[in-house]
C-alpha cells in the first residue's frame, strides 16, 4: 500500500501541483479506490457465505440454519471482513491527515459496536424463531429473556461507545453510573419491574403462549399471543388485541384456563330457578302417572317399596301427606335430572357429575347442574349446555314444578274498571 501512496504522489507532483493539493488528492484517490475494494470485498464474502448456507440448509436435517438465513444472520456476519480491513488500513490512506484519521477510526470503530449488538440482535431472533418450531419451547416467554438480555448488552455497548469518544476506560463510565442509579431506576422503572415479572412467571409457569386467560382488570379475554419484557398481548375472542403490563400478572389476578384445557372435561355449572309454591308431596296416583318417564321408573318402584315399608313398620297415618316418608315432585325431579346427564353422551362419566339444591332466595329454589362436557371447544361446549338445559326446562312441567320469571309489566297494570 505504501508503493501506491508513494506512486500517486510521485505521479501528481509530477503535473506541478502544489504539495497541499497533491496530499488532499492522493487521499482522495486512495479512499475511493479503496471504498470500491471494500465494497467489491464485502459483496463476495456475502455471496460467498450465503452460498455455503443454503447448500448447508439442504444437507441438514435440522431447520436452524434456514431459521440464521430468513433473518439475516449470515449476510450482517459478512460485514465483519471489510470493516477489520478498513479500521486496519484507514490509518495508511489518511497518513498526512491525523485528525481525520483518528475521527473515522473512532467512527468505524463505533460503527463494530453497532454491527455486533446487530449480528447478536439477529441470532437472538434466529434462536427464538427455532425455539417456537420446539413443541417444548413454543409456549414459553423466549421474547422476555432476549430483551433482558439485549438491555444489558445495549448498556455495555453504549459504555463503551462513550468510552471511544472520549478516550477513557469503561469503568470510569461505570462508576459515574453509580452516582446516577437512582435517576436510571426512575426511568428503567418500567423495564425493571418486567424483568422481574418475566422471571417469576416463567420460573411459576404462570403463563405460557397460547393460553387462554381472562383478565377482567384490563378486558382481557382471549389468548395470549405473545410475551415481552414489558407487555403481554392477548388476542380476544372479538378479534381485537389487549396489551397487559407484564408485571400485573403478578401484581393483580387474573384467571388461566390451561388447566381446563388439559383436564378431561369442561365444567358445567348453571342453575335454574323453581318456585317454592309448587313443591309438594307426589300422591300414589303422582308415581303412578311419572313411573311412565322411563329414566327413573326403576327408581319410583325402589324408593316407593322402601317407603311404604317404613310407614308401615312404623304406623304412620297417612291421610295426612306430612306425616312419615313421602316423595316430594322436587326430590324426584332432581333424580331426574342426575339420570338423564348420567347417561348424556357428551358428558365426562368420569369427572363429578351432581345435582343440588341451593339455598332458597327471594325468587325460588335454585337447582344446579353440575358436570364436566368430554368436549372443551367453546362452541360445541355451549351447545352441549343449552342441549341440556333445553330438555331440562321443557320436562319440568311434567313433575308439577314451575320455574321462576319476573312478572310481565302489562300483567301488573290493573283493569281499567277497577
Amino acid at each position: 500500500m505504501e508503493k501506491e501512496i508513494a506512486y500517486f504522489k510521485s505521479l501528481l507532483s509530477g503535473m506541478g501541483l502544489s504539495e497541499t493539493l497533491v496530499r488532499y488528492l492522493n487521499m482522495f484517490i486512495l479512499l475511493i479506490i479503496f471504498v470500491f475494494v471494500v465494497v467489491f470485498i464485502d459483496y463476495l464474502i456475502k455471496k460467498f457465505i450465503r452460498s455455503y448456507f443454503t447448500r448447508l440448509a439442504k444437507t441438514t436435517k435440522t431447520n436452524f440454519d434456514d431459521v440464521l438465513l430468513d433473518n439475516h444472520v449470515p449476510r450482517n456476519v459478512a460485514h465483519i471482513v471489510p470493516l477489520v480491513l478498513s479500521i486496519k488500513f484507514i490509518p495508511v490512506i489518511f497518513a498526512d491527515f491525523q485528525y481525520f484519521e483518528s475521527i473515522i477510526e473512532k467512527v468505524l470503530q463505533i460503527f463494530g459496536v453497532f454491527l455486533s449488538l446487530h449480528i447478536v440482535r439477529r441470532l437472538f431472533d434466529a434462536i427464538r424463531d427455532y425455539a417456537r418450531t420446539l413443541p417444548r419451547l413454543k409456549d414459553k416467554p423466549i421474547d422476555s429473556f432476549i430483551q433482558v438480555i439485549m438491555i444489558f448488552l445495549w448498556i455495555t455497548g453504549i459504555l463503551v461507545i462513550l468510552a471511544l469518544i472520549t478516550d477513557t476506560s469503561v469503568y470510569k463510565f461505570i462508576t459515574a453510573l453509580g452516582a446516577a442509579s437512582a435517576i436510571l431506576l426512575l426511568v428503567f422503572k418500567d423495564t425493571i419491574l418486567g424483568f422481574v415479572a418475566s422471571i417469576q412467571v416463567s420460573i411459576n409457569d404462570m403463563v405460557r403462549i397460547g393460553d387462554w386467560i381472562t383478565f377482567d382488570k384490563y378486558g382481557a379475554d382471549g389468548n395470549v399471543t405473545e410475551i415481552n419484557l414489558a407487555t403481554v398481548k392477548v388476542q380476544n375472542f372479538d378479534k381485537t388485541i389487549t396489551t397487559i403490563p407484564t408485571y400485573a400478572l403478578i401484581s393483580d389476578s387474573f384467571k388461566n384456563w390451561r388447566g381446563m384445557e388439559k383436564s378431561g372435561g369442561r365444567r358445567i355449572k348453571r342453575a335454574l330457578i323453581v318456585k317454592q309454591n309448587s313443591v309438594r308431596f307426589l300422591s300414589d296416583e303422582d308415581v303412578n302417572r311419572l313411573k311412565k318417564i322411563q329414566l327413573i321408573a326403576d327408581y319410583l318402584s325402589n324408593r316407593s317399596q322402601i317407603i311404604e315399608k317404613y310407614n308401615t313398620e312404623h304406623q304412620i297415618n297417612k291421610e295426612i301427606p306430612v306425616n312419615g316418608r313421602n316423595l316430594t315432585n322436587l326430590g324426584v325431579f332432581r333424580k331426574y335430572i342426575e339420570t338423564y346427564i348420567e347417561k348424556h353422551p357428551a358428558i365426562n362419566k368420569d369427572m363429578m357429575i351432581m345435582t343440588r339444591q341451593l339455598a332458597p332466595t327471594t325468587q325460588g329454589i335454585p337447582i344446579e347442574i353440575y358436570a364436566f362436557s368430554s368436549d372443551k371447544r367453546w362452541q360445541n361446549y355451549e351447545y352441549i349446555m343449552a342441549d341440556i338445559f333445553d330438555h331440562v326446562i321443557a320436562a319440568i312441567p311434567y313433575f308439577g314444578l314451575n320455574i321462576f320469571e319476573l312478572p310481565d309489566n302489562k300483567m301488573l297494570e290493573k283493569p281499567e274498571n277497577e
